[in-house]
C-alpha cells in the first residue's frame, strides 16, 4: 500500500506570505484612493479564479491590467517616503477627504466633507502635470466661474474654486447617484416616459444657462447625473463659453470642441458664431441614445463619426426602436437638424413640445412641416397617414421620416385635439 505524500511546509508558508502581501497592497491601494474596496475585491476574486486555473497572477498585475493603478503608482506605494500621490487631497484646507469617486484625463474627483458647514461635497482636483499648463488652468477656472453664475435645481451647484500648494481644485455639490452614461453602459434602453422626463429637466437647465449667456457645448450622457429621487442634474461646465465672448470665439475658430458622438455640425466645423442651438443638438443626440440604445452616428474613428454628423441622414429613432411614439421621434429629429435654422429656436420651445409628448399629445413646433391637405383631413375627422412636405434638397440630411412604422397612422383625429389646437397648428403653418 502506497504511503501518502508528506505535506510540504514551504508551500503554505509561501501562500501565507503572498496572502499577507496582497492584503497589504489592497489596504494601500484603498487608503490612497487609487481604487475602491469593491474594485480591489473584484481583482482579488479574479486572482483566485486564475490561480484555480493554474495561473500564478499577482494582485499587482491584475490591478494594473484592469486600469485601477499604474506601474508608477505601484512603485510609489512600495516607497512610503514618496507621498506625491496623496498631496492633492492632503493639502486642501477645510475639507476631509472621504474617497475617490471618479478620475479622468483632466481631473480626479473626490467625495469630501466641508468641515465648516458639516456637509458632503465633491472636489475636482486638476492633476499636477496640467497645473503647469496655463491653458488648462484657465479653462479649469472658467468652469468654476461659469458654474458659479448658475443656480438651478437641475445644474450641479458650484461652491468654490481655488488653489492650494500648487494644486487647483473646484468644490461643488455632491450628487449621490449615477450618470445616464452609467445606465447606457449596462445596455439599458430608457422607456419613453422616463427619457422624456430626464430630457425635460436637462432642457430646463439649459434654458437657465442660456438665459444667463452660457453655452454648455458638451451635453452628453456622462454629464447628466441622476439622483435617487429621479432628479437630473447637468454637470461639467468645462467647455462652457459665454455666447458674447467674441475673443474666445475667435481664438477657437476652426477647432472642434465637444464629444464626437454628440457634437453639433457647427461645433465640428469650428464655426465662430455658435449659439444656444448647439446644445439643443447635443441634447437631441443624447436623447436618441437613451431611447434607442445606440448613438446617432457611429464609426471607426472620431473623424468618421463627426463626418457622419455633417453629411449622413439621421435614421429616425422610431425606425430603430419601433415602440417609440412618432411625436417623440419628430422632436428628436428637429433637435438634431443639421441646419440649425430648422432646429428649435430655444430651449423654451423645446420644453413645450416635450411636455406635450409626455402627455401623449402631438408636438407643435416639430410638426410645422405638415402639408395643408393633411390638416384639412384631420379637421374633417379623416383617419389617414400623413406625410411631410419635403425640405429643400440641400437639407435632405435633416429631413423628417416618411410613412412606414415610424409614422403615425391616424395621427390625430378630431376627437383627440380640440378645435383650439387645430387652429394653433394652422396658424403656425401660415406663419
Amino acid at each position: 500500500m502506497a504511503s501518502e505524500p508528506i505535506p510540504s511546509t514551504a508551500a503554505p508558508d509561501a501562500a501565507k506570505s503572498d496572502s499577507r502581501a496582497d492584503a497589504d497592497l489592497s489596504k494601500q491601494v484603498v487608503d490612497n484612493r487609487l481604487a475602491t474596496a469593491d474594485e480591489v475585491q473584484s481583482c482579488l476574486s479574479r486572482q483566485r479564479k486564475l490561480k484555480a486555473a493554474g495561473s500564478d497572477a499577482s494582485l499587482a498585475d491584475i490591478l494594473v491590467k484592469n486600469g485601477f493603478v499604474t506601474p508608477t503608482q505601484l512603485k510609489r506605494l512600495a516607497n512610503p517616503s514618496d507621498d506625491s500621490m496623496t498631496k492633492p487631497i492632503q493639502q486642501i484646507p477645510g475639507f476631509q477627504i472621504m474617497k475617490k469617486v471618479g478620475a479622468g484625463a483632466m481631473a480626479t474627483v473626490y467625495k469630501a466633507k466641508q468641515l465648516s458647514l458639516d456637509r458632503i461635497v465633491a472636489i475636482k482636483v486638476l492633476p499636477k502635470r496640467l497645473s503647469e499648463n496655463p491653458e488648462f488652468v484657465e479653462r479649469f477656472y472658467k468652469e468654476g466661474r461659469a458654474a458659479a453664475k448658475l443656480n438651478h435645481n437641475n445644474i450641479v451647484q458650484a461652491i468654490d474654486v481655488s488653489e492650494s500648494a500648487g494644486y487647483h481644485y473646484f468644490v461643488m455639490e455632491f450628487v449621490d447617484g449615477v450618470t445616464v452614461y452609467d445606465e447606457l453602459a449596462k445596455s439599458r434602453v430608457y422607456d419613453e416616459k422616463k427619457a422624456v422626463d430626464i430630457i425635460i429637466q436637462v432642457a430646463r437647465a439649459l434654458e437657465h444657462a442660456h438665459a444667463r449667456g452660457f453655452i454648455h457645448r458638451d451635453v452628453k450622457p456622462k454629464n447628466i447625473m441622476l439622483t435617487a429621487d429621479g432628479t437630473a442634474k447637468l454637470a461639467d461646465m468645462g467647455l462652457a463659453r459665454e455666447a458674447s465672448d467674441a475673443v474666445a470665439a475667435a481664438q477657437e475658430a476652426g477647432r472642434a470642441y465637444g464629444t464626437p458622438y454628440y457634437i453639433s455640425p457647427e461645433q465640428i466645423r469650428g464655426d465662430v458664431n455658435i449659439d444656444y442651438r448647439t446644445d439643443i443638438y447635443s441634447l437631441g443626440a443624447t436623447f436618441y441614445h437613451m431611447v434607442t440604445g445606440k448613438v446617432p452616428f457611429d464609426g471607426g474613428t472620431p473623424a468618421a463619426v463627426m463626418h457622419k454628423h455633417l453629411k449622413e441622414p439621421l435614421i429616425p429613432p422610431d425606425h430603430v426602436n419601433s415602440v417609440l411614439s412618432t411625436g417623440l421621434a419628430e422632436v428628436i429629429e428637429k433637435m438634431m437638424a443639421k441646419d440649425r435654422k430648422t432646429r428649435y429656436l430655444n430651449a423654451a420651445d423645446l420644453i413645450v413640445d416635450l411636455e406635450r409628448v409626455s402627455k401623449g399629445q402631438a408636438p407643435l413646433e416639430a410638426r410645422q412641416g405638415l402639408s395643408a391637405n393633411v390638416l384639412q383631413n384631420l379637421s374633417s375627422g379623416h383617419d389617414q397617414e400623413y406625410e411631410y412636405q419635403p425640405p429643400p434638397s440641400s437639407m435632405t440630411d435633416s429631413a423628417p421620416h416618411k410613412g412606414g412604422s415610424g409614422l403615425l397612422v391616424g395621427l390625430i383625429i378630431a376627437g383627440l385635439l380640440s378645435m383650439l389646437e387645430l387652429l394653433i397648428i394652422l396658424a403656425l403653418l401660415m406663419m
